[in-house]
């Protein structure tokens, strides 16, 4: 599958071909449900997809550092040498990190704005020093870069049928609601990093406290303050998603069933959160295999149904996907 999609996106260089094939790698490894909604895509598309993604997951990598072998300063260093290769690959079109060569040919290709990558980066270095946030608003300047900016670098690879400008908040509102499904599936393991993500304002309105919250981790009891606040984090991530849901009819109808499935998925992963009584502190939940097939199957529907869609409008069954595809692209 790799190298048809590399073929239809006419990547020939060998190198670069290896670079997208490492990005694709990452995503398969760290994105179980993104990963399988971009199944979904054009093929010609995937791999940009797969890039973005890519880099992503490098500089999260760096910042987290799961074996837990580097110091802050260390992480800092690797952070910003990341940056200058990317900065430097911008400007040349090169760079060192096969990651990053893959990143500067997709935003090359596609015309992505410089300034989304280093505001992403900029949020990534705050993750080295920065463990709570006081109030939402503090989270959403946090967020800006870590999250609504990774929609926004989507829209021109998943191309709009209206002014991209108009297609922009909420793509950048999906980055955000994608974001808080994690920050809420992940409260357990994020408290083991050191940080909380949902903001003070929030968790205080309910009675909890960070060591309210290390306390429930530690023992592995439940408190009725913690599913309180639980709950009120789950409503406002619902309202993000309901911002966010009118921009997928603004996008190419070819890459529309890709994100309609991702945000299927992860609005599943707020019903999975639910279903097993808000126990986040304790265990991170998973929308199972089974439902993720479900969504999977309703969108290669969706992809037959937008494909003879197209071909009827241009009397040629089977070629309207082509042509679809080339529209919607922003090359």
């Amino acid at each position: 599958m790799t190298r048809r999609e590399l073929d239809a996106a006419g990547v020939t260089d060998p190198a670069l071909r290896a670079a997208y094939e490492r990005c694709r790698l990452l995503n398969a490894r760290h994105g179980r449900s993104y990963f399988l909604a971009t199944r979904l895509l054009p093929v010609e598309r995937r791999p940009a997809v797969h890039a973005l993604y890519g880099f992503a997951r490098r500089a999260d990598d760096i910042v987290d550092d799961h074996d837990g072998h580097r110091t802050a300063g260390e992480r800092d260093r690797l952070l910003r040498r990341l940056e200058g290769d990317l900065a430097h690959g911008l400007r040349t079109g090169g760079g060192d990190d096969p990651v990053v060569r893959a990143v500067v040919a997709t935003a090359d290709r596609y015309g992505i704005e410089h300034t989304l990558f280093a505001d992403f980066l900029a949020s990534m270095r705050s993750d080295l020093h920065i463990t709570d946030y006081p109030t939402y608003a503090d989270l959403r300047t946090y967020m800006h870069g870590s999250a609504a900016v990774i929609g926004l670098q989507m829209l021109p690879v998943l191309g709009t049928v209206v002014d991209r400008d108009e297609a922009a908040p909420h793509a950048a509102a999906l980055g955000i609601a994608f974001q808080l499904t994690n920050f809420l599936r992940d409260v357990g393991e994020d408290l083991d990093r050191g940080r909380v993500y949902l903001p003070t304002d929030l968790l205080s309105a309910h009675g909890v406290d960070r060591p309210l919250l290390e306390w429930s981790r530690r023992t592995g009891r439940t408190d009725p303050r913690i599913r309180s606040a639980l709950v009120a984090a789950e409503a406002l991530t619902r309202g993000v998603y309901r911002m966010a849901q009118p921009g997928i009819a603004m996008l190419d109808p070819q890459t529309r069933p890709c994100i309609r499935t991702a945000f299927a998925l992860y609005a599943g992963i707020l019903d999975a959160i639910a279903r097993q009584g808000y126990a986040v502190v304790h265990r991170r939940a998973v929308v199972s295999r089974r439902r993720r097939a479900t969504r999977a199957a309703t969108g290669v529907l969706q992809i037959a149904l937008a494909r003879l869609s197209a071909g009827a409008r241009t009397g040629t069954p089977g070629t309207g996907d082509a042509m679809s595809q080339r529209k919607g692209s922003v090359t």
